[in-house]
């Protein structure tokens, strides 16, 4: 636990101190913060309380009072409700101002993970509640130099296979033996395995249709195939098979053909802009050395898709955070499915993937950009025109 760095955050934010609990290891978010490897059982509730200044101090039922011995402080102890409700009072002492992981309006689903019932026993005990949205952020989502260069590797190891997968497609189509969904998305998966990438889910191999469809998967039941004068979506995410590896994310879009329609066009150049339009803004904002935060870079692309008339076909947000998990515990590009207020701090990744969704097609156009000190930049390869598989 980084007890140091934690209380130097607490004071940079006025806060008086972060409270964490947890019952059935529900918040895996306190056992990384905190350093916390319990073994056995976690079937009774815990506290623990770091201070802005201090000595950090638990409280334990006395069935569990072991579960926080690996942690600093005074641990009290509690068996029945009333001397939890007293404890947590003393737990708090004189602070008032206090983090949690809890989100007003459940805002950021992803921090959300104090349940009402105990938001309401703490806030009894006199403690005015905050968000901890931010400080999760800067102790979780910020890569160090080696989950970075795991993100890059991935990508330098994705971006190959999807050069691959439309080349088969390719192959295919001028073979005559056609392919389909399902025969590109097992090439794919069988690709990231011989490379030492793994992947909880996906790829989305999507075409016509299926590509307007944001979280389409092939089954063998679903699977269409693809077919000359054919638009395909290719959407690709993979880490290291490594401990503590980040995840690269990417979609491309392509045509079965020497020359796709003019209104493919349209959509996919209307797209990639949109999704320029938002790389600027995070970039323009880190060489001024001005604050961004994730709804703004929503905002930027959505306006830019907006201002061409497709507005109602963009139907979710610009982008969301990565790490270990694909969706990680950073600011989100998001001012649609949620009102994301988290800065976009040095060291976050995280993805811009603008789309517009329509009934027979859909385009997306996902990079990654990692922010540092003094520059934003896209983590791997970008895709500029459609890949016409002719």
């Amino acid at each position: 636990m980084k007890l140091t760095e934690i209380q130097l955050q607490l004071r940079q934010a006025n806060l008086d101190g972060w409270l964490f609990f947890d019952h059935h290891r529900r918040d895996p978010l306190a056992y990384r913060i905190l350093g916390l490897g319990p073994k056995g059982h976690v079937s009774r509730r815990w506290y623990f309380f770091i201070p802005a200044d201090g000595e950090p101090r638990g409280l334990v039922h006395r069935i569990e009072s072991h579960m926080l011995d690996e942690l600093p402080g005074e641990k009290l102890r509690y068996s029945t409700w009333q001397e939890q409700a007293a404890g947590i009072k003393s737990l708090l002492d004189e602070a008032r101002r206090i983090a949690m992981q809890y989100s007003p309006n459940c805002a950021i689903p992803y921090v959300s993970l104090v349940d009402a019932g105990t938001i309401e026993l703490v806030r009894a005990a006199g403690a005015d509640l905050v968000s901890s949205a931010e400080l999760v952020q800067y102790f979780e989502a910020r890569l160090d130099a080696q989950a970075r260069e795991s993100h890059f590797e991935a990508g330098r190891r994705v971006d190959p296979i999807r050069k691959q997968a439309f080349e088969l497609i390719r192959e295919k189509l001028r073979s005559g033996a056609g392919t389909s969904e399902i025969e590109v998305h097992d090439f794919i998966r069988a690709q990231f395995a011989a490379r030492g990438l793994i992947t909880e889910s996906g790829p989305i191999v999507g075409v016509n249709a299926h590509a307007g469809d944001p979280h389409y998967e092939p089954t063998v039941e679903l699977s269409a195939p693809i077919r000359r004068g054919d638009f395909v979506l290719l959407d690709m995410w993979a880490k290291l098979d490594q401990p503590g590896s980040v995840y690269y994310d990417i979609t491309w879009t392509g045509f079965c053909g020497a020359e796709p329609p003019a209104r493919i066009r349209e959509v996919f150049e209307i797209v990639r802009d949109a999704r320029n339009a938002g790389i600027h803004a995070v970039q323009s904002a880190v060489q001024e050395r001005r604050p961004i935060r994730g709804f703004e870079v929503d905002d930027a692309t959505r306006e830019y898709i907006g201002s061409r008339g497709y507005a109602k076909a963009f139907v979710h947000r610009t982008g969301h955070s990565i790490g270990q998990e694909i969706h990680g515990s950073g600011a989100n590009m998001d001012n649609f499915e949620t009102h994301d207020e988290r800065r976009i701090i040095p060291g976050l990744c995280f993805s811009i993937e603008p789309g517009i969704y329509l009934d027979d097609f859909g385009v997306r156009s996902e990079i990654d950009m990692f922010v540092d000190e003094t520059s934003a930049s896209v983590t791997g390869e970008m895709q500029d025109a459609l890949v016409l598989m002719d």
